[in-house]
């Protein structure tokens, strides 16, 4: 038996834990992953598939149909896998990581996981669109449903969810226009769109996709929709008004009403972009305002993941003048059954394969049914609240400005501009929201033009703790200090992430793009697969 030694004194300096900084210290791990396609040996494998049972009579694919040589997929161990996107993830910011308030008119709240539990429940996971209506009437329940819930929350009269996003649910609202003036024998005549220049340029995008001359109102001194432009732009060419309201500034127009009869009167109709809703659910309603046409982005008012931009889901609704041209096939319920009725003529078709993201929807209709009315009204004003918070806290910060409606609160998001901060330190918008990736968040700016000059678009929703915006607001003021006294650890940035500064050139060079596993070959790899 060893001699008992007491254990040295420890003084009381070095039993001093140094107390935490006032800002969370982060360092994201960054690895020098390869692509999945360079890893793997031929002949490893994750899973050995047992042979088939005897009894089974083999699948006859057509000749035409059958590949020459099997893929080329990687050939992995399970650890492989594992470890290769455990990697990855680790390499990523989002809503379940940090404070992502940060990205102005996505919506980013918090998806619950018990509504990804019921998707992943093999009655939802393993159907399959083919199957036969009496064997899906569960799921064929579910959205009916959920086109009911749409219908009360909207004031329209029929809902579609087939478009697989946002912008596809804009697109399929405009090809509705279409289809209604064509039936009148005015769609030659009716070939200009209105929108403004604050509401999604999605709204733009799908008016020119689908044929029309768009025309583009500037808000007035104070930062509305300049309804003077609306009145000299109206007129018997007017197709249609494409509006979001709030716009993607945070301020709701309050002449919404009176923007939607000067359009009606000229003939045309008006559609609400309702991606913004989710500071005013329970509050307004798009047909009370007069609208004839609005969409909903389900992963954003309704929680539904974004999934790094998709799937997402989007729902049409519409008056029931507008209800014959909804997308085919729509979900009918005689009082027994539910059935998918694709006996539309006047229909605009498919918007998307078979009835939409499933998924998604099934989500969305747990979270509303989670909450009911009251709750989706509280989510709402909880969300405003927040974000009037955080501009209290921001507008204290030297360099930033709130441009337009001066001393008007926002609803659910605000852009801000970082003017003065740039005049000041030649720190761009830009530069701030790469290095608040040093914090573990980020920011997005805006949409191209910048409208407002520098700009920072910030949504903090209902999902976030006072204590979180708190420290946000704390990020963003440490960084404006550094860019006013320390300005080339901001333009360097990010200094701690896996992330590095891409040099915008590339961007617009497309001998440099390589999005795709040949395309990456050939460009950067310098080889090149057959297949």
């Amino acid at each position: 038996m060893s001699a008992h030694h007491p254990p040295a004194a420890v003084s009381p300096k070095d039993a001093t834990v140094a107390p935490k900084p006032p800002l969370r210290r982060f360092r994201q791990a960054s690895w020098d992953e390869k692509l999945i396609f360079e890893l793997g040996t031929p002949g490893e494998r994750g899973v050995l598939v047992p042979a088939p049972d005897p009894g089974i009579p083999p699948v006859t694919v057509p000749p035409a149909l059958r590949r020459a040589r099997p893929p080329a997929l990687p050939e992995m161990s399970q650890q492989q896998v594992l470890r290769h996107y455990l990697r990855l993830s680790q390499e990523n910011l989002g809503a379940d990581l940090n404070i992502d308030v940060g990205q102005g008119t996505c919506t980013m709240k918090y998806s619950p996981k018990i509504n990804d539990q019921f998707v992943r429940d093999p009655r939802i996971a393993a159907l399959h669109p083919l199957q036969d209506e009496d064997t899906v009437q569960g799921v064929l329940g579910i959205i009916h449903s959920l086109e009911q819930l749409l219908k009360e929350i909207s004031g329209m009269d029929r809902v579609s969810l087939q478009p697989g996003a946002g912008s596809a649910a804009i697109y399929t609202n405009v090809a509705m226009i279409r289809a209604h003036f064509a039936a009148r024998g005015e769609l030659e005549q009716r070939d200009e769109i209105i929108t403004t220049i604050f509401s999604h340029p999605s709204n733009a995008a799908c008016a020119k996709t689908a044929g029309f001359k768009v025309i583009t109102l500037y808000p007035d001194d104070d930062g509305y929709p300049d309804i003077d432009a609306l009145k000299a732009a109206v007129g018997p060419r007017t197709a249609a008004l494409l509006i979001t309201n709030p716009e993607d500034t945070g301020i709701y127009n309050p002449r919404i009403e009176e923007f939607v009869r000067i359009v009606h009167e000229a003939g045309g109709l008006c559609a609400y972009d309702q991606a913004n809703a989710n500071g005013i659910l329970g509050i307004t309603r798009a047909r009370d305002a007069g609208f004839d046409l609005c969409h909903f982005n389900l992963h954003k008012t309704f929680s539904t993941p974004h999934a790094c931009g998709g799937p997402a889901a989007g729902a049409c609704a519409v008056t029931e003048e507008l209800a014959p041209y909804l997308p085919r096939p729509t979900v009918e319920f005689d009082g027994e059954r539910y059935h998918l009725d694709d006996d539309r003529p006047e229909s605009v078709g498919k918007m998307r394969p078979f009835y939409g993201v499933v998924p998604n929807l099934v989500r969305a209709y747990a979270w509303i049914m989670s909450l009911g009315a009251e709750g989706l009204r509280c989510a709402a004003e909880t969300a405003v609240l927040n974000n009037n918070y955080l501009l209290h806290k921001v507008r204290q910060i030297p360099g930033v400005s709130v441009p337009y409606a001066q001393g008007r609160p926002r609803v659910e998001q605000v852009r801000y501009s970082w003017q003065q901060l740039h005049e000041d330190t030649g720190i761009s918008s830009e530069d701030l929201g790469l290095r608040a990736a040093d914090f573990g968040t980020h920011y997005w700016t805006s949409h191209h033009p910048y409208v407002v000059p520098e700009p920072m678009t910030l949504e903090p929703t209902e999902s976030y703790t006072r204590a979180d915006l708190d420290e946000y607001a704390a990020i963003l003021a440490e960084i404006a200090r550094e860019a006013y006294e320390s300005p080339d650890t901001v333009r360097t940035a990010p200094h701690r992430s896996t992330i590095h500064r891409i040099r915008p050139q590339s961007l617009d060079d497309p001998a440099t793009w390589a999005v795709s596993w040949r395309a990456y070959q050939r460009k950067v790899l310098g080889t090149a697969d057959p297949r």
